[in-house]
């Protein structure tokens, strides 16, 4: 099958008469669905994301069964499109769904693969027969690309936030593949044949430069001279109105060719630097070889070469990221691919601590050394000279840089003070800077992040791993490259380990960072290189963070744990953000990268005091606590439910037996919501223990309905009776008198537990049982119980009378529910009436009913459906 997006969504299947040719996708909404499943072949897009791409403004209460629907219907349409194939292409995979995509069935990606070899051949050679060739190869592959583009991603289906941003990033994509396609055609000499498309592009895209500069060669070498300079001119007030900038380095060095020749010639000028006098050549310094194939970093890559290769003068590239995240490699790559464009070389200096230079006067010399090891004698200016740098080798390397093409690779920064000195401020030569520092907010600066790698680049990494294994390995690893390559040298270099081996010696969090230090690269001295270099108050910080769930976390919870007020615990989380050491998604939302999670856990049991660890973990669990009881503090994604499962088993751990019952009161719902089962049964053992060591009737009587509720749901029904049936015991012990009287309390849980109870006897076709069961549940219960005894009713009723006895109870159900405040309950007790009400279209169409929120009973085969209303 063949998919289509970038333009109308359109799928094409097998090449037989009843499934051939383009096939859309009918109703907007699944075609979001799929669209944004298309946007990440291969990869997991978790249902929240597809709620928030489907109801960006907010979900209705439905959104997850309405979601279910549209999946259903595209597998549908899949399956029609391809018989043999298509209904297996889209799975469920938690948190969502994977649509397995081979990359060469889709137009995106096939118009992405384009662009990387159209630019290459653009770049090879300059002169002779050999480089026209190239540059018609460019051209052609370019055509290729643009050819695919029928229109704007997925053209007439609805955009939420991540279609949004796949269709911004595409657009850009097919910009610079038209600047492509235009710039060989350029240097093919067909200046005439393109000049009526750039006049176009040059009014769509008014400020993009490339474009002005293509249509200015155009025109100058088409002899319409005083058209090119009006465009210049034209152009330059734009950008002082809209920008208060100048044009470019490229189209100030046009204009100024324009000037000067008359139009005469060719019109696309040299870079305008000087070449230094003197009697003998220099040897270009060339950067270090690169160790390994760079993975997973393609548009980072391509993003780092196009600032590097369209530096203005005084501007720079800044390569930023966590520990481990491969900026070297990055960088070193880079600097081999444009390495054309620096005729006078690359030089490489490593400015981290164990490398030496500290200081900018010793890294300037440092470099000044690399230049004189490829020069035989001197360079004719005073000052600037790699074999006598004088007392000033900031002075001497910028005298240099000054009269070279250069590109100046500084790896490792530490600190932009550190850097800013040895920057390159005249045309010709640039700097390309690596390292964990803020360089967003400098002068010059263009700053490429990188953060984790995707699936399949993790996949990668690990050869001959079975692919769900090197899944769980990436996640073990933060997905970055740094222990990534350490975990696959590690198996290189012990053959008898094989991918399963590697994951359970990684699970191990308290001796990870030991395998995975087993070699080159020691992930763990990287991690403690840069921590060492931390001031002491955000080192305290680091450590603390650690006992946070993995995971994004809040201001407010880092505030607890660091025992600050907010303001300044997020003054402090922002300066280990500046450094890299967390990842900041919002200004109150953080993240601690997996290796520098791992390190910053192995120091606090190392060095952390063990009065100030617990009182930590007392403030972090009394938090976590205390926000998910607030309104709206729910966890709302499989992430934020995990997470705080997480926090409720270290708060047993510390015997925090009440937190314990409180965080499992907010779990519940999502829990519910969810189906994680395995969390579901772990955190609610754990506050089963802890409401025991309380003596707390009545929460040991939820959580136990709560697990019989999980059992049910897994088709377990001998431990849903014994779970059901021990809370109901409990509810009805002494005291329940005096509780009805007081409140609604134990009778509350006497009722859900004799609800389940009751459903179970449903189940196995005992509906007078049923609803005996039903007669003995208190009255005088809250909400939730009466609404659990009234939905069972109308189940019972459905079984044996018929829909119509089954409305009161069901109307019942909406009163109680919108009492609560909850929403699930009360669209389910809704979309149950509306089933009742319906007549009946045929016995199949009934064969699935909605017992509870979000959850189905299926009638066996030759078992009628419920009973006509």
């Amino acid at each position: 099958m063949r998919f289509r997006i970038l333009g109308p969504l359109e799928i094409t299947g097998d090449p037989d008469p009843g499934s051939a040719g383009p096939r859309p996708l009918g109703a907007p909404k699944p075609r979001t669905v799929l669209g944004a499943l298309l946007t990440r072949p291969g990869g997991v897009v978790s249902v929240d994301e597809l709620i928030d791409e489907l109801w960006p403004d907010g979900p209705p209460r439905t959104a997850l069964t309405t979601l279910h629907v549209y999946v259903s219907q595209i597998r549908k349409a899949l399956a029609a499109a391809s018989p043999r194939e298509g209904r297996a292409l889209l799975v469920t995979q938690r948190p969502g769904y994977v649509l397995r995509v081979d990359p060469e069935d889709m137009d995106a990606t096939v118009f992405e693969r384009l662009r990387g070899p159209a630019r290459r051949a653009l770049a090879e050679g300059d002169v002779g027969r050999a480089a026209e060739l190239a540059r018609r190869r460019a051209a052609e592959l370019a055509r290729r690309a643009d050819a695919l583009w029928r229109g704007p991603l997925l053209a007439g289906t609805p955009h939420g936030p991540l279609l949004r941003a796949a269709a911004a990033r595409l657009t850009e994509v097919r910009l610079e593949v038209t600047e492509l396609r235009l710039e060989a055609e350029l240097l093919l000499g067909h200046h005439r044949d393109v000049l009526p498309e750039l006049r176009a592009l040059t009014m769509r895209h008014p400020l993009r430069e490339e474009f002005h500069a293509q249509l200015l060669t155009a025109l100058a070498h088409t002899g319409r001279h005083a058209e090119a300079l009006e465009a210049y001119a034209r152009l330059r007030g734009l950008l002082a109105e809209e920008l208060g900038t100048e044009p470019g380095a490229r189209l100030r060095a046009l204009h100024q060719r324009l000037l000067r020749e008359g139009g005469a010639g060719d019109a696309v000028p040299e870079p305008p630097v000087r070449t230094l006098p003197g009697p003998r050549e220099w040897p270009p310094p060339v950067p270090p070889a690169l160790d390994g194939e760079l993975i997973g970093r393609d548009e980072e890559s391509e993003a780092v070469e196009r600032l590097v290769r369209g530096a203005a003068p005084g501007a720079w590239t800044a390569v930023t990221g966590p520990v481990g995240a491969g900026k070297t490699a990055l960088a070193l790559a880079v600097a081999h691919r444009v390495a054309d464009a620096f005729p006078d070389g690359v030089l490489f200096v490593d400015l981290r601590p164990t490398a030496g230079p500290r200081t900018a006067p010793e890294a300037a010399a440092r470099l000044l050394r690399v230049a004189r090891s490829g020069t035989t004698g001197t360079t004719g200016a005073t000052g600037s000279d790699p074999d006598h740098p004088g007392p000033d080798p900031v002075a001497a390397l910028r005298a240099l840089t000054a009269r070279r093409r250069l590109l100046l690779v500084l790896d490792g920064a530490g600190s932009l003070a550190q850097v800013r000195p040895l920057l390159p401020t005249a045309p010709g030569s640039t700097a390309l800077v690596t390292g964990r520092l803020a360089a967003a907010a400098a002068a010059g600066a263009r700053v490429v992040p990188l953060g984790p790698l995707g699936r399949l680049a993790v996949r990668r990494m690990l050869p001959g791993v079975p692919p769900d294994i090197a899944d769980r390995v990436g996640e073990l690893c933060g997905g970055l490259p740094l222990p990534l390559r350490a975990a696959a040298l590690t198996l290189t270099a012990r053959p008898h380990w094989d991918g399963v081996t590697l994951l359970a010696r990684l699970r191990e969090e308290a001796t990870r960072l030991d395998v995975l230090g087993a070699g080159e690269p020691d992930v763990r001295a990287r991690l403690l290189g840069a921590y060492d270099d931390l001031p002491a108050e955000q080192r305290r910080a680091l450590r603390l963070l650690a006992l946070l769930p993995r995971g994004e976390f809040g201001s407010g919870a880092a505030a607890a744990v660091l025992d600050l007020g907010r303001h300044p615990a997020t003054l402090l989380l922002d300066a280990l953000a500046d450094r890299q050491f967390l990842l900041a998604h919002d200004p109150e939302t953080y993240l601690l990268p997996e290796p520098a999670r791992l390190l910053a856990a192995d120091r606090l049991r190392t060095l952390e005091p063990t009065d100030s660890v617990r009182a930590a973990t007392v403030r972090m669990c009394e938090a976590y606590a205390a926000a998910a009881a607030a309104p709206g503090g729910a966890p709302r994604t499989v992430a934020q439910t995990r997470g705080l499962a997480g926090v409720l088993r270290t708060a047993h751990a510390a015997g925090r037996w009440s937190t314990v019952v409180r965080l499992a009161e907010a779990l519940t719902a999502p829990l519910e919501r969810t189906a994680d089962w395995a969390t579901w049964d772990t955190a609610h053992t754990l506050a089963l223990d802890a409401a025991e060591r309380l003596g707390d009737r009545r929460a040991r009587a939820r959580l136990l309905t709560s697990l019989g509720d999980l059992a049910w749901q897994q088709r377990d029904d001998e431990r849903a009776t014994e779970r059901y049936g021990r809370a109901a015991e409990i509810a009805a012990g002494p005291g329940l008198a005096d509780e009805i009287a007081a409140g609604p309390g134990l009778a509350d849980e006497r009722a859900r537990a004799l609800a389940g109870l009751a459903e179970l006897r449903l189940e196995h076709g005992d509906p007078d049982r049923a609803a005996a069961l039903l007669g003995v549940a208190p009255e005088s219960g809250g909400e939730v119980g009466r609404y659990e005894v009234q939905r069972v009713r109308a189940l019972v009723a459905l079984q044996t009378v018929g829909g119509r006895a089954a409305a009161g109870p069901l109307t019942e159900c909406v009163t109680l529910a919108a009492a609560l405040g909850d929403r699930r309950r009360e669209a389910h007790a809704h979309r149950a009436l509306g089933a009742v009400h319906e007549p009946r279209r045929s016995t199949e169409a009934h064969r699935n009913f909605e017992v509870r929120p979000g959850v189905w009973r299926l009638a066996p085969p030759g078992r009628p459906g419920p009973p006509r209303p």
